[in-house]
């Protein structure tokens, strides 16, 4: 009887362990899913080319210490 009793408890943990993992695995897929979303909305910065620039002006910064 002891046994039984052990054997259903594990098995009615194991069952709370994989639902708890599936609503783990569903959270983390929304919070996935919010992320790409915000991502995605931010506006790409505008391409200005000054007509008397050269291109690789402003790519670099100079510093001494």
């Amino acid at each position: 009887m002891d046994i039984n009793m052990n054997t259903s408890a594990a098995l009615a943990q194991n069952s709370n362990d994989v639902v708890g993992l599936t609503v783990l695995k569903k959270a983390i897929n929304a919070e996935a899913q919010a992320a790409m979303s915000l991502i995605s909305a931010i506006p790409l910065p505008p391409q200005i080319q000054a007509a008397n620039l050269p291109p690789n002006l402003g790519q670099n910064i100079n510093t001494t210490a």
